[in-house]
């Protein structure tokens, strides 16, 4: 299965944030189960202000568990 562009751009933004020290691990709430979330954030400015880029939260237990790599 091909990598759809949209994750294949997510992911380079991801890396280039990465070696520019820009990333940011942010306590959020999630909207659909108001559960707490460790969200990795790509952090940029915009006229002075920064702005949080949210790439995804951590998986909560062992990740190992919770996905299943392409056979």
């Amino acid at each position: 299965m091909a990598i759809p562009d949209y994750a294949r751009t997510n992911f380079e933004t991801l890396v280039k944030a990465a070696k520019a020290g820009d990333l940011a691990l942010m306590e959020c709430t999630e909207v659909e189960s108001s559960e707490t979330r460790y969200v990795l954030c790509a952090i940029g400015r915009d006229e002075g202000d920064y702005v949080m880029t949210p790439f995804g939260h951590l998986a909560p237990g062992n990740p190992y568990e919770a996905y299943v790599p392409p056979a």
